[in-house]
C-alpha cells in the first residue's frame, strides 16, 4: 500500500501486507482515516523481493546498482539478520541488473528458508485472533514496542513480557519424511511419545514447517498424525534468538 495525502506526492509510507488479506486491510485502514485527506492505494506498479543471503553472506549494499528508474528501496529485513534484505522495485524490473550475481528463486525457496529459520509471515503462520505476539516471537523480530502504544492487547502483552513466563513459542520443525503442502490440517495437534499434547502445527510442507510448541517439550521425540499415520518430527531453537532470552 501507498499512504500519502496527495496523488502527486511520493508515498510517505509503504506498507507491506499479506496479499490474501489485501482488501480487508485496506478497509481496516480507511476506518481510521477519519477526516484526514490520506490516500490508501495498493501498489500495483511495485514488486517486493526478498534477497536471501547465501552461505557466503555479506553486505550486498556495495553490489547494489543505483537504478533509480527500477529500484526504490533496498533495506535489511527488520525481522532478523538471517532473512537478508527487502527490495522494492518497479514491476518488471530485471533483478540481476540491480544486484549483480543474484539468482532468482521461487516462492517455495523463500518459504523453505523462512521455515528453516522459524520466521512466521502472513495470516497462515499468524492466524488473526489466535496467534499471540510473544508466543509468535514478535518481540524478537522488532514487531512489538514496549515503549509506545496503544494497540489491542497491549496491557496483557506488556505484563507478560515484564512479569510472566512464556511457555509456548513458534519454532521450526523438521519431519522424518517429506509431506505434501497442505496435507496437514492447520492447528493439527503435535504429541509427545507418551501421547501428551505438546503443541499445534501451523504451516509448512516437504520436510520443513513451523509449529507452536511448549518449550518444555521441544527436546523430546514428537509426532504428528497425518491421515491416520504417525509422522515423527524434531523441533529446534533458532540460532538467531537472543542468547540472553530466559523467558
Amino acid at each position: 500500500f501507498r499512504l500519502h495525502e496527495s496523488q502527486e506526492e511520493e508515498p510517505h509510507i509503504l506498507l507491506e501486507c499479506d496479499s490474501s488479506v489485501l482488501d480487508a486491510i485496506q478497509k481496516h485502514l480507511k476506518l481510521y482515516k477519519i477526516r484526514r485527506k490520506v490516500s490508501i492505494t495498493p501498489c500495483l506498479d511495485l514488486s517486493l523481493w526478498a534477497v536471501v543471503p547465501g552461505e557466503q553472506a555479506g553486505d550486498i549494499s556495495g553490489s547494489f546498482t543505483q537504478c533509480a528508474d527500477q529500484a526504490l528501496v533496498l533495506t535489511p529485513d527488520p525481522r532478523a539478520e538471517v532473512m537478508g534484505w527487502r527490495l522494492i522495485t518497479k514491476t518488471g524490473a530485471n533483478l540481476p541488473d540491480i544486484i549483480p550475481g543474484t539468482r532468482i528463486g521461487n516462492i517455495q525457496d523463500y518459504h523453505r528458508h523462512r521455515y528453516k529459520q522459524g520466521i512466521p509471515e502472513g495470516v497462515k503462520d499468524l492466524p488473526p485472533g489466535v496467534a499471540l505476539p510473544l508466543e509468535s516471537n514478535l518481540a524478537y523480530m522488532n514487531g512489538v514496542s514496549f515503549t509506545k502504544g496503544c494497540y489491542i492487547g497491549q496491557e496483557l502483552t506488556a505484563r507478560t513480557h515484564h512479569m510472566g513466563v512464556i511457555r509456548k513459542r513458534l519454532v521450526p520443525v523438521q519431519f522424518s519424511i517429506p509431506l505434501p503442502h497442505d496435507s496437514v490440517p492447520e492447528g493439527a495437534e503435535i504429541l509427545t511419545e507418551s501421547g501428551k499434547a505438546a503443541g499445534k502445527f501451523r504451516a509448512g510442507g516437504d520436510e520443513l514447517g513451523i509449529a507452536l510448541l511448549r518449550l518444555a517439550n521441544i527436546n523430546e521425540p514428537l509426532c504428528l498424525n497425518v491421515a491416520g499415520d504417525k509422522v515423527k518430527l524434531t523441533a529446534t531453537i533458532p540460532e538467531w534468538w537472543p542468547k540472553t532470552a530466559s523467558k
